[in-house]
């Protein structure tokens, strides 16, 4: 899947609607293969967009874990540290 897609599930503070809107987006964009539809297409684009968005807030809302939520930073620095180590020459 997309890279640019990020886990939403089990965080403190939990995803934003920016951050599922975000995700529905790329979902939306890597589907269609474009990341700007032609004004013929931008009604369905939207819609979709909108779809992903609600079934994903939907979904993160019924997710149940016993795992304690991640802090953002920390897997945001793990994040970095991984694109460093596939990224070095």
């Amino acid at each position: 899947m997309c890279r640019n897609i990020h886990q939403l599930h089990n965080f403190e503070p939990p995803a934003t609607g920016d951050e599922i809107h975000a995700a529905a987006l790329q979902y939306v964009r890597k589907v269609a293969g474009s990341t700007k539809p032609s004004q013929a297409n931008q009604a369905a684009f939207d819609r979709a967009v909108a779809a992903v968005a609600a079934a994903t807030a939907e979904l993160l809302a019924e997710l149940v874990t016993t795992a304690p939520p991640k802090n953002r930073e920390v897997e945001a620095i793990k994040a970095r540290a991984r694109a460093e180590k596939r990224y070095a020459s």
